[in-house]
């Protein structure tokens, strides 16, 4: 027999869910403004070879633009997340293929101003702000843009540009599909003969899943397995990675940049420095996790470790924890950020249903936060009643308040926040949460817990983004050389990669370890993003430390940070908060970090 099965999405109570009700109380209302926005789009396209008429003209444009991007962003929102719940629903994801194509759409349709605008030239452009009050808000968006110029091609290739940006998602979206819709793992048999069921939502993301198992057959079985049916799948899935690469390489070219690691980070308005930086600050500190494994070793009393022993419990009392006592420990934790924050917080989580709590069959793995300028946030997870489930919840708020704030004190123009901060906030709770639950909470187990937590979020942001984000650096250069990728040398560079991370102290089955990239459906094809995982969670623990050391002023600028949103460039919106990521040393204070947390797991556990 299996585990007990997971329910379907009608067995969840709506309580549990989120409200896209509070996006569009009913489908016809989503249709009706589907038919709109569609009709909507003329009224940009109409500005088309207008803008140099005037200031009017622009400023005309631009509320135009904003009332529109609105819609679109919302009913992109809601088809979305419809689909995220449930990817075996077929009407779901035709409403997701809709809202993605409506936004494909509305890109092509204003892809004209921005070559117009710098036909016009800056020194004109603002002029025309000190003329019209209204465009002041523009500053900003021209400094960026201006920056970019060499990289905006003439109207009708970035309208080609943006029309392509919907069929050149189909390489993400086969690998997606396959990952999320077509799988089907066997089952793992434990060492009393017992099966349990395989899938994305029971492998990893909390101290009960298989990965985690104190029982050694169990969670080698479930390695196994779940590395298996993604190499009986290799061959497409690299086919589908070789072209989404392919893909970046293009509009890289397209754009006139060097590399496609320029093309991504420029757009960001990342030095591509900040990038090599991590990468050599993380090679030189791996030895910190060489001796993180060898505590594992000896606490689990293995002659021989193996990468399916790298996150097993170390403790056989998890303690159970569940959702309201999960949040009420995190609205405890982030008090330090003061009454305001934590009030929005839980009236989000409490009263909106900001959050959609549980797992159920074909829900989308992992975890995201949601929304769009006119919504409240919107938290995707599957929590399952322990302090893994309680960290991702803080994990995820941190990115919903950093959205709250933002669309709250800046216009829709600056709503959005890069990519780059993005992590920083969301690592942030998390770090203020394990240091409140570490002096508050003395029980044995629940300490070896949240260090066990604590160690697998680094495994993920600290460990597996950097390997990644290498993986991803060395396979966009071998396009850019005009070598092929196959799903051989994907995986023999992957294994090559764990190899160096893991050291000569765990075992390394190579073709299954070198399976990894497939199990990341979704981040291979965000263009240079995973890096971003480990710059945030070092900004983080740096800023954490600011704010537990510091007082309101500490404070007060990490807020003003969430509160930039677009309107600074990134580095500067960090440096607003007190952290600077241009260098090494938020890096090597968060490694500091890690090699404090094996101390105390040394002790807890020798």
């Amino acid at each position: 027999m299996t585990e007990q099965a997971i329910r379907s999405r009608n067995e969840i109570p709506e309580a549990d869910t989120w409200d896209l009700e509070s996006i569009y109380p009913t489908r016809a209302e989503f249709e009706a403004a589907f038919t709109q926005t569609e009709a909507d789009l003329a009224k940009v396209s109409a500005f088309k070879g207008r803008l140099a008429e005037g200031p009017a003209t622009l400023l005309g444009y631009f509320t135009t633009l904003e009332a529109v991007v609105s819609e679109v962003g919302k009913l992109f929102v809601y088809s979305r997340l419809k689909y995220a719940t449930d990817t075996t629903d077929s009407e779901a994801a035709a409403l997701n293929d809709r809202g993605g194509g409506l936004f494909a759409r509305f890109g092509a349709a204003a892809a004209f101003a921005e070559p117009e605008l710098m036909a016009i030239g800056f020194d004109t452009l603002r002029e025309w702000l000190q003329q019209e009050p209204k465009l002041l808000v523009l500053n900003q968006y021209l400094n960026e843009l201006e920056q970019r110029a060499a990289h905006v091609r003439s109207s009708e290739v970035e309208e080609l540009l943006g029309a392509v940006r919907e069929p050149f998602s189909t390489a993400s979206a086969t690998h997606g599909i396959l990952a999320n819709a077509d799988l089907t793992f066997e089952a793992a048999l434990d060492s009393a003969g017992k099966l349990h069921e395989v899938a994305h939502s029971s492998i990893s993301q909390h101290s009960g899943m298989l990965f985690y198992s104190t029982d050694r057959e169990l969670r080698r079985n479930a390695w196994q397995n779940y590395a298996d049916t993604h190499l009986a799948y290799k061959t497409t899935m690299a086919n589908a990675l070789a072209a989404g690469v392919k893909q970046n390489v293009f509009m890289a070219r397209a754009r006139k940049y060097d590399t496609a690691l320029e093309a991504a980070l420029g757009a960001g308005f990342i030095p591509t420095e900040v990038f090599h930086s991590l990468i050599e600050t993380y090679k030189a500190n791996i030895p910190t996790w060489h001796r993180y494994w060898a505590v594992r070793q000896k606490a689990l009393g293995l002659d021989e470790m193996h990468i399916y022993d790298t996150r097993a419990a170390l403790t056989e009392n998890m303690p159970t924890l569940s959702f309201d006592k999960a949040f009420e420990w995190i609205s405890e934790g982030m008090k330090p950020l003061g009454e305001e924050y934590v009030g929005i917080m839980r009236n989000g989580v409490l009263e909106e249903r900001w959050v959609d709590r549980y797992p159920n069959k074909g829900k989308r793995s992992g975890a995201f936060s949601s929304g769009f300028y006119g919504t409240h946030p919107f938290i995707l997870m599957s929590y399952n009643n322990d302090i893994f489930g309680l960290s991702t919840l803080a994990h995820e708020l941190g990115h919903s308040m950093h959205s709250y704030f933002s669309r709250r004190e800046q216009p829709l123009l600056y709503a959005d926040y890069g990519l780059f901060e993005a992590e920083v906030a969301s690592n942030f709770n998390q770090a203020l949460v394990r240091d409140h639950l570490l002096k508050t909470q003395t029980d044995r187990d629940l300490q070896i817990a949240i260090i066990e937590e604590a160690m697998s979020n680094f495994h993920r942001y600290f460990f597996l983004m950097p390997t990644l984000a290498q993986f991803e650096l060395e396979i966009h250069t071998r396009v850019e050389r005009g070598q092929a990728l196959t799903a051989q040398s994907l995986n023999d560079l992957m294994a090559d990669l764990l190899a160096e991370g893991y050291g000569p102290g765990v075992v390394v089955d190579r073709e299954r370890a070198g399976s990894l990239w497939m199990q990341f459906s979704v981040h291979m094809y965000l263009n240079f993003y995973v890096f971003q995982y480990a710059t945030g969670i070092s900004g983080a623990h740096a800023l954490a430390e600011r704010v537990l050391n510091g007082g309101a002023d500490e404070r007060n600028a990490y807020l003003s940070m969430l509160e930039a949103g677009g309107s600074v460039y990134p580095l500067d919106a960090l440096k607003l908060a007190g952290v600077d990521l241009t260098g090494p040393e938020a890096v090597e204070k968060t490694f500091a970090v890690l090699a404090e947390y094996v101390d105390r797991l040394e002790k807890l556990v020798g």
